[in-house]
């Protein structure tokens, strides 16, 4: 049906004749979208959706992914549309298939993700009347899509025009307003080739320039342009501030990537003279400007009373992971407030912003006139010296903490964090790299849902190693999605720390008493992960010591895919962080 030109693109190749007119709609669906940028689509094993399965399997430009698990298969989608930086196509079949998928589209929502859903359905006089397998997927995702449409069931009496067309204005309203998009697919039968094909030369005859080209139908385009800011800038800059990072990893502009973005965000720092304190999202936590252990910094009077001098706040990026420092920014007098982000939502959940720009960091920059380099206003390196020297001495021992703090200095290529505890206790420690290390995380949401499925979804987008670190319970929550880390074709480790639970329940104002917290919140299991990896044919170590986890991890870098497993008392990470934060503090410590 198409084939590869010797420069790499796709020429259309349409047949005359189809197994059925189902086909016809679904081999042009998806040559549209390929057109309109899509390179990978992921599909999981179902019969309502075969039309879409073969033209997806036919077609020479587009790389399939699959995955018997629709809520690991929503989540790999999610890890290889933010690792590639093109939309990524989802196909399943009816029923529950479909709402299989509401986790990872939620998280895409959030995080401005461009997946694209095809969900094959029955057709609509199948409803409501026990047909097998069907559900009323009409907008079953809700308000967590950018775009919803509910496609008739295919037709020759309908134009083919219609049916490009809506693909089209589809992905140009996710370009201006990233998120998912869905897209459900009626197909009434039959669904498979039969003894008779489909003569379609009639109705693909007035798609003759489509045809011979490879542009999409319709052609939306559309600009934003960065206001211009030169006598708000001037004054802006010239009072004392802060400069706040949060995620910095997706929506980059085609002339740099992610990290060169975020080099420019240090290099404004610099010549402001203002601080930087940089999340762990931020592509630049690790670099020697930011204040690396500011969230364990706050712990310090003198060091928040530093920080307090300044008077606004530009913030690039959202969701930040120190609870402490938004309660820092929420408590603050700003005489103003600029957030930068790429994506069209309001990312202020504390109400301090007073300008809202809503474009790349590196067009906010490019942007900004030119003013006189400033010299550091502020103390707040040497404060934080101390903090730093607590976190080195206390992160010598085997325990959550100290695996933490060494992966964030050995990890290579890109690390993939999982929510809960991992996401905090990466933010926390740590030390400045001369290596670059690519950070990602499903912050979105922030559920522990899909992460084994999200990251290697990510490495099948980087020739570089990639490592995720999650917690015991994330890790049962997508065990299934451990069947898919064989595939991966470049080393993949994956990190659990079990600590038997939710330890980090331990950390939050819930009743010890009557056993409310160990029962219904923390939730022993008493599970180990040795027999999984057995299972699904990975690697396994269970190392003691961090010499041990460092040999361990150094092994697995060189091939393969890993599972390591850190064993850890449950209460250890909080009473570890409770002392730390106590020494930093200056409290005597507990006998």
């Amino acid at each position: 049906m198409t084939a590869l030109t010797s420069d790499g693109f796709v020429k259309s190749g349409f047949m005359e004749e189809y197994s059925t007119f189902n086909h016809v709609w679904a081999a042009l669906m998806l040559e549209e979208l390929y057109r309109l940028g899509v390179r990978d689509v992921v599909l999981a094993p179902g019969s309502r959706s075969s039309p879409l399965t073969m033209s997806a399997s036919e077609h020479a430009g587009l790389r399939c992914h699959c995955h018997f698990d629709e809520r690991g298969l929503g989540f790999m989608a999610l890890g290889i549309a933010r690792g590639s930086q093109h939309p990524v196509v989802i196909i399943t079949t009816s029923g529950t298939a479909v709402a299989n998928l509401y986790p990872a589209v939620v998280e895409a929502k959030l995080l401005g993700v461009p997946l694209i859903v095809l969900s094959a359905d029955r057709p609509i006089e199948l409803l409501d009347n026990g047909s097998n397998q069907a559900i009323d997927q009409r907008d079953i995702f809700s308000r967590h899509t950018i775009v919803h449409h509910d496609l008739p069931p295919p037709d020759a009496e309908i134009k083919a025009a219609f049916l490009l067309s809506t693909v089209d204005q589809a992905v140009d309203q996710q370009r201006r307003m990233p998120g998912p998009i869905h897209i459900n697919c009626r197909y009434r039968e039959p669904l498979y080739p039969g003894n008779c094909l489909v003569d379609a030369s009639d109705y693909l005859a007035l798609l003759r320039d489509w045809l011979t080209t490879s542009k999409p139908w319709s052609d939306w385009s559309s600009s934003t342009a960065v206001p211009a800011l030169n006598n708000e800038w001037e004054t802006f800059a010239q009072q004392r501030g802060l400069i706040v990072v949060g995620r910095v990893d997706d929506r980059v502009e085609d002339s740099a990537d992610a990290s060169q973005q975020a080099q420019q965000i240090v290099e404004l720092s610099k010549q402001l003279g203002w601080p930087l304190l940089a999340d762990i999202q931020s592509q630049i936590h690790f670099d020697p400007h930011n204040l690396i252990h500011f969230d364990l910094a706050l712990h310090d009077e003198r060091f928040c009373a530093e920080l307090a001098k300044a008077e606004v706040l530009l913030q690039f990026g959202g969701r930040l992971i120190s609870k402490r420092l938004t309660q820092f920014i929420a408590q603050q007098p700003w005489q103003d407030a600029w957030l930068v982000d790429p994506l069209p939502q309001r990312l202020d959940p504390d109400y301090c912003v007073k300008r809202r720009l809503i474009c790349s960091p590196a067009d906010f920059i490019a942007a900004l006139p030119t003013i006189p380099e400033q010299p550091p206003c502020h103390q707040l390196a040497s404060l934080q010296r101390r903090t730093s020297q607590l976190v080195e001495e206390r992160c010598t021992a085997f325990s959550e903490v100290g695996v933490c703090h060494l992966l964030a200095q050995v990890a290579e290529g890109q690390l993939f964090i999982g929510n809960s505890l991992p996401a905090r206790l990466m933010n926390m420690l740590g030390k400045h790299r001369q290596t670059p290390l690519r950070v990602l995380a499903n912050r979105g949401a922030s559920g522990i849902d899909g992460l084994i499925a999200t990251a290697y979804g990510l490495s099948c987008t980087c020739s570089e190693p990639t490592t995720i670190v999650l917690g015991d319970t994330s890790a049962l929550h997508d065990l299934n999605s451990l069947a898919l880390l064989k595939q991966a074709t470049q080393p993949l480790v994956v990190v659990i720390l079990n600590n038997d639970g939710g330890s980090i329940f331990h950390m939050l104002p819930v009743s010890k008493e009557d056993e409310l917290l160990e029962r219904y919140y923390r939730q022993p299991h008493g599970l180990h992960f040795e027999h999984a990896a057995k299972m699904f044919g990975l690697g396994y170590f269970a190392p003691e010591s961090l010499d041990a986890f460092m040999a361990a991890y150094t092994q697995a870098l060189q091939a393969g895919v890993t599972l390591i497993e850190i064993n850890v008392p449950h209460q250890q990470v909080a009473d570890d962080l409770k002392h730390l934060g106590a020494a930093i503090r200056g409290e005597p410590r507990e006998q």
